[in-house]
């Protein structure tokens, strides 16, 4: 866990006007946060600033959908998620991520940026069971084959509904 923050059972909701803007470098380093980002992860601006993306990672997000993330917006694409965030007083928040990359002139990777809404509840407990099978898996299979165990976890969902992830994250 980071910085030894132990998670509570107090959610934060953000508010149905409210978007979390945030800018990374290529690595996931902050490079920009808005005043929204800092109220609810209850960082200041300079513990943000300078810090992996990952200082507001919960733990019950599994590993599998990070790299989800990852393999998508390093491609080039943009990303859709929901996503349960842990701020700095281990309380919790959730968040409908979109997520896209940066390019310079050359078309080449900068950096990314996600900006965040205020997800329905409806949704939040649509993937909550998902997400919590696919930490299940990840557990049971161990550090070294966790990602995978998730990730077949979630692939399996998605075929028993007949969708790719996509579809599944807009229809919730």
């Amino acid at each position: 866990m980071k910085r030894g923050i132990q998670p509570t059972s107090t959610e934060r909701v953000m508010r149905t006007d409210d978007f979390i803007v945030s800018k990374t470098s290529p690595k996931g380093i902050i490079t920009y946060c808005n005043p929204i980002f800092i109220e609810f992860s209850g960082y200041g601006e300079e513990e943000l600033l300078g810090s992996q993306h990952n200082i507001i990672r919960h733990p019950d997000m599994p590993r599998a959908a990070f790299k989800l993330a990852w393999d998508t917006i390093q491609a080039g694409r943009e990303f859709f998620a929901y996503v349960k965030n842990m701020s700095k007083d281990g309380s919790f928040y959730w968040v409908y991520a979109h997520i896209t990359p940066d390019f310079d002139g050359g078309g080449r990777i900068v950096g990314y940026t996600s900006v965040r809404r205020c997800p329905s509840r409806e949704a939040i407990g649509k993937i909550t069971g998902v997400y919590r099978a696919m930490l299940d898996a990840e557990r049971a299979a161990g550090a070294r084959d966790a990602i995978a165990a998730g990730t077949k976890v979630l692939v399996d969902a998605l075929g028993q509904l007949g969708m790719d992830y996509e579809e599944f994250v807009f229809s919730l």
